[in-house]
């Protein structure tokens, strides 16, 4: 039985899908009215549940409905200026609704701006950049699902982001949570959309690879099969299902890949994780690397002479580095707040160097993001699942 969120989304949805079909076909009034119904539902579904996990984008959507509605309602009486504001319109509204989840860029990060995790990057290179450089090499094929997981800000879009740019390959970054709202109705065309696209894109000059980035993975692979999975959801996952296998080496050498980011590689449901053949940990940093990290973020900073990076970084075991960069952040922070604290000062003023004790200070304050607890959950997956 469907939960009343659920009733609502469909609502919503089914009220959105004949506004658009009646917007497309001209019939201004009718359009309106289901633009009208489907806000309603979309403003209900917010007031009812504003902790749902879609809320923004409820009310996104019905601004843009709303919007559309100022369209139609401003427009000329002519026929043909209705039909054609009308198109315009709703082509808007459907394209909006892909770019809403897909980000295309071409991504400019060296290996070198990525301190640590060696072993990810060397499988990485194994999967990506090599078989690039030299597809006859892979009479076999070679892995097009990779599969990062790890604890959160250990730079696992980074990887992907520094791998795409190694092959100098265009990045698709897709917003996962957006894709799978149900609400959208556009959920199974926009999967279809995104693999069409990746492909079209390698037959453009000058588009050698395609790199398709899906953080929170979890978010659209996660398990299914209760009885909360809808059938769009199903239909969904299917679908990408089949777009995953449709890379797979039968006669062609694409050069498509699907990496996935996740912190909860423990929810992924075994037929999308057995498609991805690489499942790389990407971990907390070791010392050496929390060192590096240190000497990075402080290099713009003044540090007093005094200062030993290795015994703070020593200091840093089991945080990630976006906790480290977070406490470099804090750290200029706070002398620069007692800069000012003393008065407003003028540019030939600076703040007082920065010591060890100011780092103990904030890391007093500033407990790691990983638990013991999530890094022993990461470590019994990897014994089992791990495929680099």
């Amino acid at each position: 039985m469907s939960s009343a969120p659920e009733v609502l989304q469909n609502t919503a949805q089914t009220y959105a899908r004949e506004a658009i079909k009646f917007d497309s076909q001209g019939s201004r009034g009718t359009a309106i009215q289901m633009y009208q119904k489907s806000i309603e539902a979309l403003i209900k579904l917010t007031k009812l549940y504003p902790n749902e996990s879609h809320t923004q984008l409820y009310i996104k959507h019905a601004k843009r409905y709303q919007e559309r509605i100022d369209q139609l309602q401003n427009t000329s009486d002519s026929p043909q200026d209705k039909r054609s504001d009308s198109q315009s319109g709703v082509v808007e509204i459907v394209k909006s609704t892909y770019d809403d989840v897909i980000l295309q860029e071409k991504p400019n990060v060296s290996w070198g701006e990525i301190v640590g995790n060696e072993d990810a990057k060397k499988a990485l290179r194994e999967s990506i950049t090599f078989p690039s450089m030299r597809p006859d090499l892979f009479p076999l094929g070679w892995p097009r699902g990779i599969l990062l997981y790890g604890p959160p800000g250990t730079g696992k879009t980074l990887l992907a982001a520094a791998v795409a740019s190694d092959i100098d390959g265009h990045f698709m970054n897709v917003d996962a949570s957006t894709i799978m709202s149900k609400w959208l109705g556009e959920a199974e065309q926009n999967v279809a959309k995104l693999f069409k696209s990746a492909k079209h894109m390698l037959d453009e000059e000058g588009v050698v690879s395609v790199v398709i980035f899906i953080d929170e993975v979890d978010s659209l692979f996660g398990r299914g099969g209760n009885s909360s999975d809808t059938g769009g959801e199903s239909r969904v996952r299917n679908q990408f299902l089949k777009e995953m296998d449709s890379m797979s080496d039968k006669g062609k050498n694409l050069a498509l890949y699907v990496i996935g980011a996740t912190n909860k590689p423990w929810s992924l449901d075994w037929p999308f994780l057995r498609r991805f053949q690489k499942r790389i940990c990407v971990n907390l940093p070791s010392l050496d690397a929390r060192v590096e990290m240190m000497e990075m973020y402080t290099s713009s900073l003044k540090i007093d002479e005094s200062i030993r990076l290795s015994d703070i970084a020593n200091s840093l075991e089991g945080y990630s580095g976006s906790d480290i960069r977070d406490i470099c952040q804090s750290v200029q922070l706070q002398v620069v707040s007692k800069l000012f604290e003393r008065g407003s000062p003028t540019e030939d003023v600076q703040p007082e160097c920065i010591t060890s004790e100011h780092f103990f200070e904030i890391m007093e304050k500033r407990k790691p993001s990983v638990s013991s607890e999530m890094l022993h959950a990461y470590s019994t997956w990897s014994d089992n699942y791990r495929a680099l």
